[in-house]
Parts: C-alpha cells; structure tokens; sequence
C-alpha cells in the first residue's frame, strides 16, 4: 500500500524516493521473465504468514505507473537486490570504472519500464549475492553497507554523476572487505554470517553495489539529482 500511495497524485516534475532496507530473497521464476530464473523478493516483518513482495509486484506498483516528468529513484539495500525493481537495464560495471548495459527486458516482450516517467534503482548487490549490516564502515554502529557508502560519496562530493555515485560505493565497499578480509579470523566471519544472513568466507564483504533504470544512458556525463 505505501508504493502504491508513493505514486498517488503525482505531477510532472515530482521527484519520489522509496528506500528499503531490510531482508530480501529468491524465488523460482515460472513465467519466463527472469534472465537468471529467478524473482527477487521483498522480506517484510509478516512475510512468514503473508509472503514476500515479489519483483513483479514492485514493479506493478512503482515502475509501469510512473507518469511522463516524473522521476523515481529507489534505494534497495537488501540481499539478492540487483534487478529488484524489474527495470529493463543494468549497468555492468568493472573495477576500473568501464561499464555496459545489460538488457533485462523479459522474451515474453512484456515491457517492464515507466508509462513514460524515468526511473532507476541503486541496489545494495548483485542478484546472487548478499547484502551486510556491518560497523566496519562507521566504526560505531551496524548499519547497512550500501546505504551508507551511497550517503558518503554525497557527503565526499562524489556524486556529480551516476557513474561517480556508483563507483565510489563499489569502491568503499570493496576495500574495506579487503582490510575485513585480511584483519578477520574464522571466528569473525563466522559472526558476520550469523548477523547477515550471508555466507561464511574470508573474504570480508563480498557485495557490489548495482544500477538499474528504465532506459539506458551515459552514467559518467548524466547528472545525479534527486
């Protein structure tokens, strides 16, 4: 109900936020529209009883609605987030920085963008895998990886495009789990796995934050604006 209230009455020129952080999941896809074979999932607090919120679902609520001069961003903090929103591109990024579009669109021809609207996701990890609530990066308190790599390349002045946002999460996330990996024990990792839900390794974090959108587009020369 609250995606669906984001998008109630909005006008050209409306800019939306939705961020979730939280648990999220797989489930085998059978309708064909999934690259991988399978729907990532939502995790809400009663999904035991009433299920988890599936990437159609979102996309029904958040993406196909969205009017002409409207703009969304999502920010998906949650394990298996990559394509979270069901958007028709991902932006592959490697360490250097290159990157190339992904087409996501299903076989079945079903269009999975806006009704004309832009919309495009930051998301804590690739589809396959997990997302850590770690104190490693504030070195205070846990909190979601991605979440605050994306606040501290704004704060860093690192975000004047796409391109930079994104690379500057990647960046922060894949060094500190180099110096988790090399300062950690089994014990450690252990620990990390247990609070995360994520799998035992030595490696520290092992998630690389993703971008989707509706349409493709230059992320280094696109200005990042919410």
């Amino acid at each position: 109900m609250a995606m669906y209230w984001l998008l109630q009455g909005c006008q050209p020129g409306d800019s939306l936020v939705f961020h979730y952080s939280g648990h999220g999941a797989q489930q085998r896809n059978y309708n064909g529209d999934e690259v991988d074979g399978f729907d990532e999932t939502l995790c809400p607090v009663d999904f035991e009883t009433q299920g988890m919120i599936v990437d159609d679902e979102i996309n029904a609520a958040l993406v196909r609605p969205l009017p002409r001069g409207v703009k969304l961003h999502a920010l998906i903090d949650a394990c298996h987030s990559g394509t979270a929103l069901d958007l028709p591109f991902l932006c592959r990024m490697d360490r250097s920085g290159q990157y190339r579009w992904e087409d996501h669109r299903p076989r079945s021809g079903v269009w999975k963008g806006t009704s004309g609207g832009e919309a495009i996701s930051f998301s804590g990890c690739d589809d396959d895998q997990t997302s850590a609530d770690t104190s490693a990066l504030s070195k205070i308190t846990s909190t979601g990886a991605m979440t605050f790599c994306f606040i501290q390349a704004i704060e860093r002045g690192q975000a004047a495009t796409y391109g930079s946002i994104l690379n500057s999460m990647r960046s922060t996330i894949r060094s500190t789990g180099e110096s988790m990996g090399a300062g950690g024990g089994a014990v450690t990792s252990l620990i990390t796995m247990l609070l995360t839900g994520g799998s035992l390794s030595s490696g520290g974090l092992r998630q690389e934050p993703q971008l989707t959108a509706c349409e493709m587009f230059d992320v280094y020369a696109k200005p990042f604006s919410l």
